[in-house]
């Protein structure tokens, strides 16, 4: 599983490195010491708080497209066979899933925990709002 540092989880949180630090101490997330000797967490246990505490992170920087909708998240599930695989996101309150090619998955070194972003460009979007009262 992929580690990562500590002020990487608060980004992917929403939440500062202090509250992953107190988290880390009532046990809600562990942390381990990497070969550098800075405490980082699992990406995948990062992943699954994100999902219980959803809050929406900032874009990552660097990042260019012309998707209007593009939801920072992390990996929470990878289905996969030889040919197809079904890629799940926690990005802040929202689960997305994305089909892809195993190659894909692989390519882009998807694994639970691993950050990504979800880019949506679709030609239809439904809109819905409750139906007025009178």
């Amino acid at each position: 599983m992929p580690k990562m540092r500590i002020r990487d989880a608060a980004a992917h949180l929403g939440v500062s490195d202090d509250t992953v630090r107190r988290w880390i101490d009532r046990g809600l997330l562990t942390a381990t010491t990497d070969d550098s000797g800075r405490k980082v967490v699992d990406g995948y246990e990062v992943a699954m708080v994100a999902r219980e505490h959803a809050a929406f992170p900032d874009l990552p920087r660097g990042l260019i497209s012309s998707a209007r909708n593009r939801f920072p998240g992390l990996v929470t599930d990878l289905r996969m066979d030889p040919v197809m695989a079904q890629v799940e996101l926690q990005c802040g309150p929202f689960r997305v899933v994305s089909l892809m090619s195993s190659d894909s998955v692989r390519n882009l070194g998807l694994e639970l925990g691993s950050p990504a972003v979800a880019a949506i460009k679709a030609t239809v979007v439904v809109v819905e709002v409750e139906e007025a009262r009178e």
